[in-house]
C-alpha cells in the first residue's frame, strides 16, 4: 500500500483513458509521443512494465519502468496534481525500483528536461544524482507533420554567496527629492506578486516561478516565515525584495530586483542595503543570496560590496526559456 487509502498494481487496457488524460494534465504528454503508441510499445515487451497508483477507482499515479539488458528506465512518473506531495510519487518510484532489481538490474537512470527544477529535486530527495553524460539521439521513424526541433540552450553559472554577521554599511541614501517608500506586502495576492516577478525579472530572463502551479505559489508568498517588500517611487511598484527564513538560522535573499524604468537611477545600492539590514533585524545565523550570469553584470560585485562572500559556483545547461514559450522574445530594436 502507498500513503493510506492508495493502492499500487499493474496497469490494466482499460487504465487507458484515465492515463492519457493524467499525462496530459502533468504536462508530460508531448505532441511527437503518442500515448496509444507508447503504451502499446511497453505492452509488447517482456521487459517493461507500467504500474499505477489509484484510489477507491480513480487513477492518481503512474510510472513506467522497464530495462534494455543492461540499465533500466523511468519514464511518465505522474502524480495527479491535486494530491502531490503525498508520498505517492515516492512510493511508485520505489514499486519501479523494486521491479528493476527483481529483474537483477543494478541501476536506474532517467531523462529530466532542464527547466524542470521541481522534478529535479525531487528525485534528488530519493537519492538520485546528476550523471554528466552527453544524451544523443536520431528519429528512426518519419513522424506526421513537421520534425520536432530541440529548444535552444543556455549555459548558465550561478554563484552561491552568504554573509555570516551584520556588517557595517556606510550610509546609503536615495535619490533626493523622490517620493520613496519600502512597505512589506502582507500575505501578497498572487497576481500581484506574478506582476511583481514578471515585471522585474523578464529582462534577466527570470522563469522558475512562472512555471509554479499557483497552488504551490500562492502557499509560499503567503507563509509567515517569507517576507515582500516592494520599494514603491512617485507611488508607482520600482521593484521588491524577498526574505525567505523558512530554514532555522538562515535567512535567504530569494528575490531581489528593481523594474526596468527605475534601474540606473541610483535606486540600487540604497535598495540592497535597506534588504539586508531588513535581514539581519532577524537576528539570522547567517544570509545566503545567488545571482547567476543571466542577472545584471552588477549584481555579483553589489553583493559582494555590502558583505556577501562566494561560496561556490555551479555550471548548467538550461533549455532557453524564451526558445519554448515560458517568457517571451526579446524585442527586436531598430
Amino acid at each position: 500500500m502507498t500513503p493510506a487509502g492508495y493502492a499500487l498494481r499493474a496497469y490494466r487496457d482499460e487504465d487507458f483513458d484515465a492515463c492519457a488524460e493524467l499525462w496530459r494534465r502533468c504536462g508530460i504528454a508531448v505532441s511527437y509521443n503518442d500515448p496509444a503508441a507508447d503504451v502499446a510499445l511497453w505492452q509488447r515487451s517482456a521487459e517493461a512494465e507500467i504500474l499505477v497508483a489509484e484510489r477507491g477507482r480513480q487513477l492518481v499515479g503512474t510510472v513506467c519502468v522497464g530495462h534494455d539488458g543492461h540499465r533500466g528506465w523511468l519514464y511518465q512518473v505522474a502524480v495527479e496534481p491535486k494530491l502531490r506531495h503525498q508520498g505517492i510519487g515516492r512510493k511508485l518510484v520505489r514499486a519501479a525500483e523494486d521491479w528493476l532489481l527483481e529483474r537483477g538490474v543494478p541501476k536506474v537512470q532517467l531523462m529530466i528536461r532542464p527547466t524542470n527544477e521541481g522534478v529535479r529535486r525531487f528525485y534528488e530527495s530519493l537519492g538520485y544524482e546528476l550523471t554528466p553524460r552527453l544524451v544523443m539521439a536520431r528519429w528512426l521513424k518519419q513522424l506526421a507533420g513537421p520534425q520536432p526541433v530541440e529548444p535552444a540552450t543556455l549555459e548558465v553559472t550561478i554563484t552561491y554567496l552568504e554573509m555570516a554577521e551584520a556588517p557595517r554599511l556606510e550610509p546609503a541614501h536615495p535619490p533626493l527629492n523622490r517620493r520613496i517608500a519600502l512597505l512589506r506586502a502582507l500575505r501578497p495576492t498572487l497576481k500581484f506578486y506574478r506582476f511583481l516577478y514578471d515585471a522585474v525579472g523578464e529582462e534577466w530572463t527570470w522563469w522558475e516561478r512562472r512555471v509554479i502551479a499557483d497552488e504551490q505559489l500562492r502557499a509560499y508568498i503567503q507563509d509567515e516565515r517569507v517576507e515582500v517588500f516592494v520599494l514603491y517611487v512617485e507611488g508607482q511598484p520600482a521593484g521588491f525584495f524577498e526574505l525567505d527564513g523558512r530554514e532555522p538560522g538562515v535567512i535567504d535573499l530569494a528575490m531581489f530586483g528593481l523594474m526596468p524604468d527605475f534601474v540606473g537611477q541610483g535606486l540600487g545600492g540604497w535598495f540592497l542595503n535597506a534588504a539586508v539590514e531588513t535581514a539581519w533585524e532577524r537576528k539570522p545565523g547567517r544570509l545566503t543570496v545567488n545571482t547567476c550570469t543571466l542577472d545584471h553584470p552588477r549584481a555579483l560585485p553589489l553583493y559582494q560590496k555590502v558583505g556577501f562572500t562566494p561560496l561556490r559556483r555551479e555550471t548548467k545547461t538550461i533549455v532557453d526559456p524564451r526558445a519554448i514559450g515560458i517568457l517571451p522574445p526579446r524585442a527586436t530594436k531598430g
